[in-house]
């Protein structure tokens, strides 16, 4: 798993430019542009199962679907993070992308340090060193396993209706 690390108060703007908004609306539009004003090389060299490592208030500024949306749809492992942005934490929980709280971790990793991450235990482990937090709810994992909050309610929708 490859760790990109990022400081305090990303905005969304830094995420993926305002100026995609009207023009970007799928994955492959998405990506180019997904970090190009804050790290030149993430949308190039980002793979799935990467983590981002970030600081506080990750996701500040506008409401926007896409910075979720692009973040889920290259792969991104999960975010750990010192706090984030309520808006962007919703938008994230939407689209399936695991955030997840531990500024100890965050603080405690430096570049090239071995990283592994258990979400359904509340565990990241950084070069032998264990920092917990509290487990997402069960529901929370169901949305990202889905993929994202619309499939998770369509597949409970559709096994209701089976049921009936």
């Amino acid at each position: 798993m490859r760790v990109w690390k990022y400081g305090d108060d990303v905005n969304t703007d830094m995420l993926f430019p305002g100026k995609y908004t009207y023009t970007c609306g799928t994955l492959e539009e998405i990506k180019p542009h997904l970090l190009e004003d804050l790290d030149a090389d993430f949308a190039g060299q980002v793979q799935a199962g990467d983590v981002l490592f970030v600081g506080r208030n990750f996701g500040c500024g506008s409401s926007r679907e896409q910075p979720a949306l692009g973040l889920r749809g290259v792969g991104i492992a999960a975010v750990v993070g010192c706090s984030f942005a309520r808006i962007f934490y919703r938008a994230s929980i939407n689209q399936g992308l695991v955030l997840i709280e531990c500024a100890d971790a965050v603080e405690h990793y430096e570049p090239g340090m071995d990283v592994s991450l258990d979400v359904a235990r509340g565990e990241i482990t950084i070069d032998g060193k264990t920092h917990s937090f509290p487990a997402l709810p069960p529901e929370i994992l169901a949305i990202s396993q889905a993929g994202g909050l619309l499939n998770y309610a369509r597949a409970k929708l559709e096994a209701n209706t089976a049921q009936t």
